[in-house]
């Protein structure tokens, strides 16, 4: 997955969109069709690639399953 240099007025919805922090790490946001902020990496990544595969493997979990467990319900 290669990204695309895009302006924010420029973005379709719904997308990920990479970035870095204050501290120079690479971190990736979820935007929903509507544009609001749905999900964020949960952490930063030195290497901008780390955060193109941390994607990948949210986009490849689409079909998991979701449980709750028995004493949390």
């Amino acid at each position: 997955m290669a990204g695309q240099s895009v302006s924010r007025e420029s973005m379709v919805y719904p997308c990920y969109v990479q970035t870095k922090d204050k501290g120079g790490e690479w971190y990736w946001v979820y935007y929903a069709r509507n544009g609001e902020a749905i999900a964020r990496s949960s952490e930063g990544y030195e290497n901008k690639s780390d955060c193109t595969d941390s994607i990948t493997l949210v986009q490849k979990s689409a079909d998991a399953k979701v449980y709750i467990p028995a004493d949390d319900s």
